[in-house]
């Protein structure tokens, strides 16, 4: 790069190097993937990426290495760079389950590992209004698309809307569905949250994939119109198979607030009367919970 005297060089950490490049170029393809791009399942020339990105061979090829070695794409001699795995996309903007959302993509199929009632664990029964001594439907189901290991769910259920299920399809449903079926009414809202974690030895073998493989952990808490919170759920989820999307809106940042996080609890009687506190706000998440003392 040419610079004049009185145009001083970028510093050091400004300046972008092929590995910097490669990166940014395979993030987007990356991208392009799994919204459905090429749908001839191969990717254009590496002559045509080069002049899409402005960039050189070298780091077209070491953009493909990256994709090549998460197994997003492969080389074939005489047929070029096919796409053998793209992640399907899930939205955020509305309260579906797993099956709802990718009933297009193939059979999401559930083997049921647990499906009993249980004296849940206190953060469990805080996020539920679950009485002292209280108990809730248990269940935990490997969930698959297409014979392919897609997550690992851990739900719990208040014991009203629960245990009439245990003896329902938990296999070939989901669980949203049957909840609706079983109170004759549709669900209300849910709050939603992700992280990104390194998955331990045993729930990635669950998963099928390596030991430290990257998974999103999800925790969701669904709620009746009215509020109350009746399922809770732990998802682990691999970050190979499926991307979260949602359509945002600029909002005013003068009027922005947290969201209540237990808009039940606000309309829940006097602690001092009720047997069931209502939970601080304040309380931490749980982890990826367990189930407690059957």
């Amino acid at each position: 790069m040419n610079v004049s005297p009185s145009e001083p060089a970028p510093p050091e950490s400004r300046r972008r190097t092929r590995a910097d490049r490669a990166r940014q170029v395979a993030e987007v393809l990356r991208r392009q993937i799994a919204s459905g791009a090429f749908a001839s399942g191969l990717l254009p020339d590496e002559r045509v990426l080069i002049a899409d990105f402005a960039v050189s061979r070298n780091t077209v090829r070491e953009a493909l290495g990256v994709l090549r070695d998460e197994g997003v794409i492969e080389r074939r001699q005489g047929v070029g760079t096919v796409i053998v795995w793209r992640p399907y996309e899930h939205t955020l903007e509305r309260l579906t389950g797993l099956a709802e959302t990718l009933r297009t993509h193939g059979e999401v199929v559930n083997q049921v590992r647990i499906a009993d009632m249980v004296r849940p664990p206190g953060e469990v029964a805080r996020k539920l209004h679950v009485p002292e001594g209280g108990r809730v439907a248990h269940i935990e189901r490997l969930r698959l698309l297409d014979g392919v290991p897609l997550s690992l769910d851990l739900t719990y259920l208040a014991a009203d809307i629960g245990e009439p299920l245990l003896d329902a399809d938990l296999a070939g449903r989901d669980l949203f569905g049957l909840i609706e079926q079983s109170t004759g009414g549709r669900l209300g809202s849910a709050s939603v949250t992700v992280h990104a974690v390194v998955g331990d030895p045993h729930t990635c073998a669950l998963l099928d994939i390596p030991a430290g493989s990257a998974l999103f952990t999800v925790e969701r808490l669904t709620r009746l119109p009215d509020g109350r919170p009746v399922d809770l759920e732990y998802l682990r989820i691999r970050g190979d198979r499926l991307a979260f999307r949602a359509e945002l809106v600029r909002a005013d940042p003068e009027s922005c607030a947290a969201p209540d996080p237990e808009p039940y609890a606000l309309r829940a009687p006097n602690p001092a009367a009720s047997p069931n506190p209502a939970p601080s706000p304040n309380v931490a998440a749980a982890p990826y919970a367990t189930g407690g003392e059957r």
